[in-house]
């Protein structure tokens, strides 16, 4: 079954120390292409998660953003650098004895020196695992998303291709008529010039004229390609390349089928063998 390259996931991952979420996106694009927005601290998981993104999909743009927050010490919990506190009460203490009109040492104010509190960083191998573990579970997320939407893209193109066919079993009904319809007007426009002709040479263009008008081998292979590409949806790997070529060689015979036809019942018919693969096409430029 084909699947969409336009899809979303999220997913959120608790562990000791802090959370994380992962947000997913992607559009169509001719290769995959991923895009990560990460903390510089996670920069060293790329290569881990770009190979995880290709086990995943094949095709599509993908932006995929990493949101981290550490979990911090309350009041009650805090843990101080005692050295650092201990060097700047030293310093402290030595301009006051320099300078008699120094203020005290506000506590408070020593807490907000950098490096006085001590905040708890979670292990780093429990980070890093929650990160490739959040970023699977999105990218799961995203796969099923878009497979849903493929399946719906399945259905349009499987009424089109239903479409074509009726358009295609029109003309194959209607050649008869018209290619004898063609003889007799040529066989009654001939007998009044039957004495000014070389009725040899009109028998062979006649016969010419039947073979360019006779579309049986067009729409031979009109509804060869409409069997392919129904075997095509059927295929679990990435199938987009294969039924855009499939949607040019539709294409090529409806352009022969309008060449050759010689009334206006199949011009309309190729017209609309031409509407309903442009609709395809335009649908299959966002299959993976």
């Amino acid at each position: 079954m084909p699947r969409s390259m336009t899809g979303f996931g999220r997913s959120e991952i608790a562990f000791t120390g802090g959370a994380l979420t992962w947000e997913v996106r992607s559009v169509n694009h001719r290769y995959l292409e991923p895009h990560f927005r990460l903390p510089e601290t996670q920069r060293g998981l790329e290569p881990g998660l770009r190979e995880l993104a290709r086990k995943h999909l094949s095709r599509g743009k993908l932006e995929a953003t990493l949101q981290l927050t550490l979990g911090k010490s309350d009041a009650q919990s805090l843990t101080l650098d005692q050295h650092r506190v201990n060097a700047v009460v030293d310093a402290v203490a030595q301009l006051g004895r320099s300078n008699a009109t120094l203020a005290p040492i506000n506590p408070l104010e020593l807490l907000r020196w950098p490096g006085i509190v001590v905040e708890d960083t979670p292990d780093q191998d429990a980070l890093n695992h929650a990160v490739l573990s959040g970023f699977g579970e999105a990218l799961q997320q995203l796969a099923d998303n878009r497979e849903r939407e493929g399946n719906g893209l399945a259905e349009f193109i499987e009424q089109r291709l239903k479409a074509i066919a009726v358009q295609v079993d029109l003309v194959r009904g209607l050649m008869p008529t018209i290619l004898q319809a063609q003889k007799d007007k040529l066989h009654a426009r001939l007998a009044e010039l039957k004495g000014q002709l070389d009725l040899d040479r009109v028998e062979q263009e006649i016969v010419l004229l039947a073979q360019k008008a006779d579309v049986d081998e067009e729409l031979d292979r009109l509804t060869a390609h409409l069997t392919e590409v129904r075997l095509t949806l059927k295929k679990r790997e990435p199938i987009g390349r294969r039924l855009d070529f499939l949607m040019q060689e539709l294409n090529r015979e409806a352009n022969t089928l309008s060449s050759k036809s010689v009334v206006s019942e199949t011009t309309q018919a190729a017209v609309e063998l031409k509407v309903l693969i442009e609709q395809m096409r335009e649908q299959i430029q966002n299959i993976e």
